[in-house]
Order: structure tokens, then C-alpha cells, then sequence
């Protein structure tokens, strides 16, 4: 299970419903409500590049669900009803498992939004690669960091689709502004305004990493961060497996998290509560200060309780996880990738246009989203959160690594590593036995 869409994996119990209520061509006239959608998005003529393909179906699967799973549909019902074709969405609890089903039965989807790169690679021998008009949208669109995720064995099989913004810390910025307190820009400006908060009384962190079968990959995020702040070519060895999971560098990193997650005078409710504490609502006393942060990716902004004013200047927001090298520029990230199993017409139109800045747009204006889409108007997301997170996904300097865990094995990323996140925090063992633990469990 990708930690991508593990928000809305564990919120699936109505996705039946929903997914049978999301139209896939456009609605009708009466009481059309598609407002949000930029004038262009709505405008025939921008579609004629993709052809007539009155009668075309093209089926879609993801691990996108609910309300979600709606939003999505919306910004490409224009794409559907100006070109003729269908899109037939699927969204699954189960992607990974389902999507192996359905490829070893012969059954595959035209198209899959794969969130993890490294299971994508898996089905290389089904995948379609790129045209050459999809890899020029490709690398218009977005930096290499992002393109080497969508290539395999030096071919490029896919763009990306949304993206998400991992190294992010929530906190209240009416408590900064109360207090004094400045955002911090370095891991010892972190490390110092801890110890000053926990001075005070508050305690600095909320921290959970109870999330049902995928209980423990909160715990991945840090690691992840720390490691990627420690050198992105560090980070490249570790994923990749060409320095061991227990690599010095890597128990030192697993150390410094310990710095704060290990540390009794820093956890909300003590450190022994991390691993029973839901991820969903860890960071939901920040509202009432009883601490003071939560490190938790950007699509946290919709996990706050209704009536929380999410920006800048409202009850809660987040700032960029800090670096420890001076002039470092890092984002942990997460998201899908456009993979076709099919190399029809329809099936080649709908991956340009899922490429395009003109859809990139338009989902931005349908629903809380962000993208590193290159060319987009950050400005069209619908919260400041989601503007804040497109606004570093876009920028050409900064330096974005995949969330590791979803790169590596699954015995390891989907597995190991989680349940040693748990022991570690649980106490049953230290650093180094954790990462030993990890390192013999890799394939």
C-alpha cells in the first residue's frame, strides 16, 4: 500500500457509493455546476489537437477513492464530452494486488496511476513507452528528478499526475506570532526552538504512526527526510541498495529522529503512546496547544477537524522540513504516474491530455490538489496549503527524491520498515538492531 493514498485507503468504506456517483462524460446541461473549471478547460476548440473519438473507451485504474475519485473525473469530463471518448475510472482499496490480478488475467486497464514507482517498474513487459509527443509533454512539464521516476531501463513509460509535498511541519502560527517563536530554518534552529517550547511548558510534538495494516509508515516520512537532508546522494545509495539499510550513515540518521521521537520531553502524551496513536488525528492538539508540532505531508490539510482555518494566517499551517547542509533545497514527494498497458488512439489521446498543462490547471481548480507540473498557475488550487505545496513542486530548484520506502522492495519499504518503525518507538529495539532487522529482510 502506497503511503500516497493511504488518506483515502482508510476512508474507503463509502467509495462504492461515491464511485458509482461519479459521472465519467459530461453532466448534463441542467444544472451543470462545473464553475471551478478555468475557461479554457471548457472551451472545445482546445481539444480538437486530441481528434474525434466519438465511441472510444478508455479504462482507467488508481487507488484515488471518493470524494477525490469525483474531483479527478471532473477535470477531464470536458476532455470526455469535446472529444467523444469515455474514461471509465476504477478506484481500489487494493491497488497493488488488484493490479496484478488483472495483468496476469489478461485484463489489465488501458491506463494505471501507479503511486510507486517501483511497482510500476514490475509490469515493465506489459507497459506501452512513450510516444515521442507524450515524452516532449513529459519533459516540458516537469524536472528530471521527477522524469527518472516515470523511466525504466532508460525509457520513459510515464508522466507524472498529482504530486505531494512530504517534508512538511504543521504548527499554529497564532502560537509563533503569541510567542515570539520564528519558523526555523535549520535542524539546530529545530532542535532549539524544541528545547525552548518544552521549556515553556508545551510540549513540542504530536506524533502517530497508527494507521491500520500500514501502522509504522509515518515513522518511514522522518527517516526518509532526515536521510535526504544528510545528502541526496546518501539518499540515492540507500533506496537503491547500493550502501546496506544499516549503513552507519543510515543508524545515524535513525538516531537523530530519535533526537526528537525518542526524547520523553518532547512527545505528546510520551513516547510510548507513537505507535498507537492514529496518523489521522496525531496533529489535532496543535489546535488547542498542547504542542506545538506534527510532521505529516501536505495532504494532511485535509485531515483537520471541520471548521479549522488552514493558511498562513489561520489556525494551523506547515513550513518546510529544515535542511542541515547550508544551501541544501530539498522535497520528499510523493504522487502517481501515467502507465498504459494499451497503445489505441484513445488510450495515446488521453495520456497527452493527462499531460497537459491545460488539465494540470483544471484539476488544481476542482478540488484540494497539488502538482510539480511545470507551466501551472499555482494560484488556480483551492487552498493555500495546496498553493503553498504546487508553488516548491514547481520550482526548477528544488531537488525532489521519491518517498523511499515506496521505491524499495516491498518485502522492505511495505513490510520491514514499517513494523521496525514500530519497534523502535515501541523500545523493543534500538537503532541498530532495527536497521540489521531491515537490512536482512531485503530481497
Amino acid at each position: 500500500m502506497s503511503k500516497t493514498r493511504r488518506i483515502t485507503c482508510l476512508a474507503a468504506a463509502a467509495s462504492v457509493i461515491a464511485l458509482a456517483a461519479a459521472a465519467c462524460g459530461a453532466p448534463e446541461e441542467d444544472g451543470d455546476d462545473r464553475g471551478a473549471l478555468p475557461d479554457d478547460a471548457t472551451d472545445c476548440a482546445n481539444y480538437e489537437q486530441y481528434g474525434d473519438l466519438e465511441g472510444e473507451t478508455v479504462s482507467i485504474m488508481g487507488s484515488i477513492l471518493d470524494a477525490e475519485a469525483d474531483e479527478m473525473q471532473e477535470a477531464w469530463s470536458y476532455f470526455e464530452s469535446c472529444t467523444g471518448a469515455t474514461i471509465e475510472y476504477e478506484g481500489t482499496a487494493q491497488f497493488e494486488a488488484d493490479m496484478k490480478v488483472r495483468v496476469d488475467g489478461g485484463n489489465a486497464p488501458d491506463i494505471a496511476l501507479f503511486p510507486q514507482p517501483g511497482l510500476m517498474s514490475q509490469f515493465k513487459d506489459d507497459l506501452v513507452p512513450a510516444s515521442d509527443e507524450l515524452s516532449a509533454l513529459a519533459t516540458e512539464g516537469w524536472t528530471e528528478d521527477w522524469l527518472n521516476y516515470g523511466t525504466i531501463d532508460g525509457t520513459l513509460y510515464a508522466a507524472p499526475n498529482s504530486s505531494n509535498a512530504k517534508s512538511f511541519i504543521w504548527y499554529s502560527p497564532s502560537f509563533f506570532a503569541d510567542n515570539g517563536y520564528e519558523v526555523p530554518q535549520t535542524w539546530d534552529e529545530l532542535i532549539a526552538l524544541s528545547d525552548t517550547i518544552a521549556e515553556s511548558g508545551v510540549t513540542p510534538w504530536c506524533a502517530g504512526f497508527e494507521s491500520g495494516g500500514a501502522t509504522g509508515w509515518p515513522g518511514t516520512d522522518w527517516i526518509e527526510d532526515i536521510v535526504l537532508r544528510e545528502g541526496t546522494d546518501v539518499y540515492d545509495q540507500w533506496v537503491s541498495h547500493e550502501i546496506p539499510f544499516n549503513d552507519p550513515q543510515i543508524v545515524t540518521a535513525i538516531d537523530k529522529a530519535g533526537s526528537i521521537l525518542q526524547n520523553e520531553d518532547y512527545i505528546f502524551n510520551g513516547t510510548d503512546t507513537i505507535s498507537t496513536t492514529a496518523f489521522q488525528t496525531a496533529g489535532h492538539p496543535i489546535l488547542d496547544g498542547s504542542c506545538a508540532f506534527y510532521r505529516m505531508a501536505s495532504f494532511y490539510g485535509a485531515m483537520w477537524p471541520e471548521g479549522t482555518t488552514v493558511a498562513e494566517d489561520g489556525d494551523v499551517f506547515a513550513f518546510r522540513f529544515p535542511e542541515s547542509n547550508e544551501g541544501d533545497n530539498t522535497m520528499l514527494v510523493g504522487g502517481e504516474f501515467v502507465a498504459a498497458f494499451s497503445d489505441s488512439e484513445a488510450t495515446e489521446a488521453t495520456r497527452q491530455f493527462l499531460a497537459s498543462e491545460l488539465y494540470h490547471n483544471s484539476r488544481l481548480q476542482t478540488g484540494p490538489w497539488s502538482t510539480a507540473r511545470q507551466g501551472v498557475d499555482p494560484a488556480n488550487a483551492t487552498t493555500p496549503i495546496n498553493q503553498f505545496a504546487t508553488e516548491i513542486l514547481t520550482d526548477p530548484a528544488v531537488t525532489v527524491r521519491f518517498d523511499g520506502s515506496d521505491l524499495m522492495p516491498g518485502e522492505v519499504g511495505a513490510s520491514s520498515f514499517w513494523t521496525g518503525m514500530v519497534e523502535w518507538a515501541d523500545g523493543a529495539k534500538d537503532s541498530q538492531q532495527m536497521a540489521d532487522d531491515i537490512e536482512n529482510s531485503w530481497p
